[in-house]
């Protein structure tokens, strides 16, 4: 069951069980071993430090981003990325050109809050965040 929560500055739609507990623990287990997670470094205040994540990105050609100074160009959408593309595409009726995955191997691996106010995304962009795995705050 979809849940709404509209906030001045956007709104967000939540389903607690978008996916059937055993296809959210097989996707994961797919995803773990047919993306080229990789380790990011970027400078905080003046400082290279490792992000405490693992990430990937991918899409459709073209569809290049960049975040605290580092470019992704997008690998291709593999077989489950597809799949699951389609699937949130359908039940939201919004397109997606692009995936930004965070492997989070333990309870010390986060991502610091953030506003994903990058000029790629647009005046307002529409993200699709799907967690699968251990609970997180979001």
């Amino acid at each position: 069951m979809m849940q709404t929560v509209v906030e001045e500055d956007g709104e967000v739609h939540y389903w607690e069980d978008f996916l059937p507990e055993v296809s959210a623990t097989d996707l994961l287990v797919k995803l773990r071993t047919e993306l080229t997670w990789e380790s990011e470094r970027y400078r905080m205040y003046g400082k290279w430090v490792t992000a405490p994540r693992l990430v990937c990105w991918h899409g459709d050609a073209g569809a290049s981003y960049r975040y605290s100074g580092i470019a992704h160009i997008p690998k291709p959408w593999t077989p489950s990325l597809m799949e699951i593309r389609a699937r949130i595409e359908s039940a939201l009726h919004r397109s997606f050109n692009s995936v930004l995955g965070n492997l989070y191997r333990n309870g010390q691996d986060s991502m610091g809050w953030h506003a994903d106010k990058e000029q790629e995304l647009g005046v307002e962009p529409y993200i699709a965040s799907l967690s699968l795995g251990a609970t997180r705050s979001f």
